[in-house]
Formats: C-alpha cells, sequence, structure tokens
C-alpha cells in the first residue's frame, strides 16, 4: 500500500472511527456501562481498528480516487466493513473478549458512514474550493466539445462547470461513439452524437475547443478522431487518464495540447524502470552528454529511483548547469555533479572516473547530426567511435558494473557517417562485452522527438515563419520515440543487460515524415499546402528512404517484456577490432575521403552513398 498524507489521513480517521463507532453503539444500545467500564476496551477496539485497516487494505480502498468515486466505491466500502466486523467479532471470541451481537451490528452501520463520509468529502470538497476560489483574471473560457462521455469526460465537464483554471472552457455539448449514449446528459451537458459527427457540430455550435477525453481508446480509434479534430480550425486538448494516476498528482490533473507525439498512431511503451533499477538505487551514476536532451532525461529518470549521486560530464557547460540546477530543486538529497570534459580527452575522462569511481555508465555522448558528419567525417571519427573507446576502455579499467552505450538504428546497414561510426562503436562495446567483468550492453534507438537536431523543432520554426516546411523526399519515413520513451528503454536494458546485448525497441510502423509534418500544421490551426507550402528538397547525402532495425546476419531474440528484442549477430574477435581501430587512428590524419573509406572496410554493411 503506497503511504502518502492522503493515505495516512485516512488510516487515522479509520482508527478514530473505530472507536468512536463502538462508543456510540454502546451507548445507543444501553452497554456503555458494562462494556466501557472494563480497561481492556480500549485495547480490543484497538484490534478491531487494526482489523479494519487491514480489510479496507485489502479491498484496496486506501488507493481509490475518491474525487471520482462512485456506486460501485460505496458497496464496497460497505462489503469491507462487514467482513471486517464479523472478523474482529471471530478474533474477540477467540481471545475470549465478546462484545454483544447487538454492539457490533450498529457499530457496522456507523462505521459505514463514518469511514464512506470521510471518503466522500475527498469527492465533495474540491468542487466546493473549486467554486469559491478567485477566478483566474481574463483567463479565456473557449466554447467546447467535449470527445468521450465516459469518466474523463464527466470529469472534464464537471471541472469546466466549476470553472476550474486548470480546465478552462465552456462545455456545449459531447460526442461518444457508444450510440446508446446519444441523448444522454453529463452533469446538464447533452451528448449530441457520435464522433463522425464532429465537423457538423463543430459549425453547428461555434465551437473553439474540443478536449479529446478518450485516453483508454484503442489506438486507431484515437488516430482516427484525431484525424477528424484535426481538419477543423479547434484548438484541440487532451488529458491524461486520472485512473492511471497516484492520487496525489489528481490534483495537477489539467488540460494539455495535443501534440505530435499523440498523433504518431501508435501507443508510447511504458517501461517498469523500479523492477530494474537495483543495479542504481544507491550507486554512482555517470552519463556522458548528460546535458544532451537523451543525456538529460536519463538524468532526470535515473534520480527518480534514488541513486546516491548523478555525475553529469558533458563537453557544453551551459545545459549541465540548467540540468543541475533543475535537479536540485527536487530530489535534495542526491549529491548531483557537473563535470565539464570531452569523452575524446582520454586524461580528463580519467579524471573523472577515478574521483568518482561510477558503478553505472549511460554512454549518450556522440555527434549524431547525418549532414554534418558527412561534412565533418573525421570529427565523427574522433567522438564517436575513439571517444567511445576512451570510455568504454576506462569503464573496464575501473571495474564499472554496467556500461549502457547508447546506438541508433542508423547503425544497421548504415549509409552515413554517423551510422557507420555508432555501428563501430557498437562493435568495440561487444568485443568488452566478452572479455571484461563489466557489463556491457548497447541500446539501439530510433528518431527521438523534440532531440537535439530533430525535425520537429525544424518545422515549428518553419510554420512559426509562415513556411515553406522542408521535407527531404515525399516517401521517405522513420520510426519515432519520445525522449522519456527513450530513457527508460535505456534505463530497463541496464536491469535486464548481461553483457554484449543490442537492445532493440518494438517502435511498430515508421511514419511518414511528410505526413509528420502535416500534422503540426494542422495542430497549429492551418492548413497544409494552403496556408503552409511543403517543399520536398531531395535526399541529402548519407540519408535512407527508410531505417532498419536489423542488419541481414542478425536474428532476434525475445526478452520477457513483449516491447524489447535482443539483435544476436557475429562475434568480434580481438584481432579484427585492433586492426580497424588501427586503421582509423590513422585515418584521422588523413583526408575526410581517406577516412570514409578506411571506415567503409572497418565496417563492412556501411556503403557511402554520395550526395543525391
Amino acid at each position: 500500500m503506497f503511504i502518502n498524507k492522503r493515505t495516512a489521513l485516512l488510516l487515522v480517521a479509520d482508527v478514530a472511527a473505530t472507536y468512536l463507532a463502538y462508543f456510540l453503539s454502546s451507548l445507543l444500545t444501553n452497554v456503555l456501562d458494562e462494556v466501557f467500564t472494563s480497561h481492556e476496551i480500549y485495547f480490543v477496539i484497538g484490534v478491531l481498528a487494526l482489523i479494519n485497516i487491514m480489510v479496507l487494505a485489502l479491498f484496496r480502498l486506501y488507493n481509490n480516487l475518491w474525487e471520482y468515486a462512485s456506486i460501485d466505491e460505496a458497496v464496497q466500502i460497505m462489503l469491507a466493513l462487514m467482513l471486517s466486523t464479523l472478523g474482529g467479532a471471530v478474533v474477540l471470541w477467540a481471545i475470549g473478549d465478546r462484545l454483544p451481537i447487538r454492539v457490533s451490528f450498529a457499530a457496522w452501520l456507523m462505521l459505514t458512514l463514518f469511514c464512506g463520509g470521510v471518503r466522500a468529502l475527498f469527492r465533495v470538497m474540491p468542487l466546493q474550493m473549486r467554486k469559491f476560489a478567485a477566478p483566474v483574471a481574463n483567463q479565456p473560457r473557449p466554447r467546447s466539445l467535449i470527445v468521450g462521455a465516459g469518466e474523463t469526460g464527466s470529469l472534464v465537464i464537471n471541472r469546466m462547470l466549476s470553472k476550474d483554471p486548470l480546465m478552462p472552457g465552456i462545455p456545449l455539448l459531447a460526442v461518444d461513439d457508444n450510440r446508446e449514449k446519444r441523448g444522454q446528459r453529463i452533469h446538464g451537458i447533452k451528448v449530441e452524437g457520435t464522433s463522425a459527427d464532429i465537423e457538423k457540430l463543430v459549425e453547428a455550435y461555434g465551437i473553439e475547443q474540443i478536449v479529446v477525453a478518450i485516453p483508454s481508446a484503442t489506438l486507431n480509434d484515437r488516430k482516427r478522431i484525431y484525424d477528424i479534430c484535426t481538419r477543423t480550425d479547434c484548438k484541440l486538448r487532451t488529458l491524461p487518464n486520472v485512473r492511471e494516476l497516484r492520487v496525489d498528482e489528481l490534483d495537477d490533473v489539467a488540460l494539455r495540447d495535443v501534440d505530435v507525439a499523440d498523433l504518431l498512431g501508435r501507443d508510447e511503451v511504458m517501461l517498469n524502470t523500479r523492477s530494474v533499477s537495483g543495479y542504481i538505487t544507491g550507486k554512482t551514476v555517470l552519463v556522458t552528454g548528460g546535458g544532451g536532451s537523451i543525456g538529460s532525461e536519463l538524468c532526470r529518470q535515473v534520480c527518480t529511483v534514488a541513486p546516491e549521486r548523478v555525475v553529469i560530464f558533458d563537453v557544453y557547460e551551459n545545459d549541465a548547469y540548467m540540468l543541475r540546477n533543475e535537479l536540485l530543486s527536487e530530489y535534495f538529497d542526491i549529491d548531483i555533479i557537473i563535470e565539464i570534459g570531452s569523452v575524446c580527452d582520454e586524461s580528463r575522462l580519467r579524471d573523472v572516473f577515478q574521483k568518482h569511481h561510477p558503478s553505472v555508465v549511460f554512454h549518450a555522448a556522440a555527434h549524431k547530426h547525418v549532414p554534418l558528419m558527412e561534412a565533418c567525417p573525421r570529427e565523427a571519427l574522433h567522438n564517436n567511435v575513439f571517444g567511445t573507446l576512451n570510455t568504454v576502455r576506462i569503464a573496464d579499467e575501473f571495474g564499472v558494473k554496467r556500461f549502457i552505450f547508447i546506438s541508433t538504428d542508423k547503425a544497421v546497414n548504415p549509409t552515413s557517417v554517423m551510422g557507420a561510426t555508432k555501428r563501430m562503436g557498437e562493435m568495440v562495446m561487444q568485443y568488452y562485452a566478452a572479455h571484461s567483468q563489466t557489463v556491457f550492453s548497447a541500446v539501439r534507438f530510433g528518431n527521438v522527438l523534440g532531440s537535439n537536431g530533430s525535425v520537429i523543432p525544424l518545422f515549428k520554426r518553419q510554420i512559426a515563419a509562415g513556411g515553406p516546411v522542408t521535407v527531404t523526399h515525399p516517401d521517405i519515413e522513420r520510426f519515432f520515440m519520445t525522449i522519456p520513451e527513450a530513457a527508460r528503454l535505456v534505463i530497463q536494458a541496464g536491469g535486464m543487460a548481461k553483457g554484449g546485448e543490442i537492445f532493440i525497441l518494438d517502435m511498430g510502423e515508421p511514419v511518414k515524415i511528410v505526413d509528420l509534418a502535416k500534422g503540426l500544421i494542422q495542430l497549429s490551426g492551418l492548413t497544409p499546402d494552403q496556408d503552409i507550402k511543403i517543399v520536398f528538397t531531395g535526399l541529402r547525402e548519407g540519408e535512407k528512404l527508410y531505417e532498419e532495425l536489423l542488419m541481414s546476419e542478425e536474428t532476434t531474440v525475445p526478452t520477457h517484456h513483449r516491447s524489447i528484442m535482443i539483435s544476436k549477430g557475429r562475434e568480434v574477435s580481438f584481432e579484427n577490432i585492433e586492426s580497424k581501430l588501427a586503421e582509423l587512428r590513422g585515418a584521422l590524419q588523413g583526408t575526410d575521403e581517406q577516412a570514409i573509406r578506411m571506415l567503409e572496410e572497418a565496417v563492412p554493411t556501411y556503403r557511402h552513398t554520395p550526395n543525391c
């Protein structure tokens, strides 16, 4: 049972209710003098209170979201207290301290009233408080259509009617694809039709805001409804599923804008990082590239599982400094340290390991921009290959327990310098995994929404400037995941790793970049190719039409998590790696053309593609 302030309050209230119920029932049944003259009665009622708490906890009545309780919860309380009262009577009979049956019966009725009443306050009080709360000055209340007439839709309508500033809007009507709900009312608001009627109803009622309140709907249904909603000029908003939130998060439930992740047409993979985080709790964790988009999210999620120390290692001080301030404001009991330096500087890297002796290393430092690395191949080699080699070698030298290398799907049959250097990094990791006491593993990612250098920020800037939005090719497609999802996968892989694996996330179907661009334009309230033009510029050097997750010689092995696979490829020999690294190191002193040629020889699956 998760204990927070609300649960603690309920526990105290239930204990007090037990004593009060048995006192009043003894008074009402005229046995007060007989029962409460014994000094043991307070101990006896304490035993009964403990039994009540145990049974209520068994029925999960300390975890319910009482703001949204219904008759089902009331019945649960009644049955739980009936069972606990009977159980208490049996226990008292067994120890020889009996209470009159009429006292126990009356106490059960009063306990039901008291315990249910306390929980009912959680439903009533917030609504009353919002009614009397000072309104937010000049806060707009757009005319709103609610999609979904279930529990979440009811929540939205109720809080809008009570002028909750977290859910601004005037609810005028609702729609639901359950046709049996048509014509019914939720808090006085009528269900006017189904999602197929949205465009017609928006025009008829002058709707300004659509709130999609169907978080438990199927993936295909959500995608279809978002497609309908984006054809209107309305502001599109949504909110999380209240049944998936912790009790202490309920007061912060608020409407949010629908973003591009909602339009991708796939469910975000939710990983149970707490079940595999024992290797992090109480340990020192080093994150290279810790100030970047992936590295910083890794630091945030690592902090949720209570490490002793997090070392943010990055060459760029500003992002690392801002991240440290953010983490310290929330995790004051964790030692958050910044170390400025490059993974290419072996001496500096060794100093950091000597100073902190990390148990876990997440290696996220890398050059990832495909066109820039095509223009600067020796720098890609220096950072992505030899920076990784430095980090792997020193981790092995200092006896790091676990080392997770962040790779990319561009390392599979690479056509770019960036992808080829990341594949070489995988090979270095796999060699050391076979000969080291450190558990070395890698994780392959698709494209990460909103990360530095991704297409999303570029598209948003182009839309804000009035267009055009530039897409390289009408058929180009990519796998996508969110930044938190990527970080969860890395942490999950760290717990599952045995050594040498390359973990791959099942990311569903790839998404066409042109569809992503259209979705962003529509979310901005504009029409693609009318308000904002989409221009195709041609594939860039090193760019593929599509990405892959496995090379031809690789196979996959399932894991206990249905969304994670392990790639199994050829073993990497010491002699092979050593000779390849020696040739590549020599290429650093040559020309860019020589570096690319050496990289093709070192990575057999790499084929350099000139500018298209």
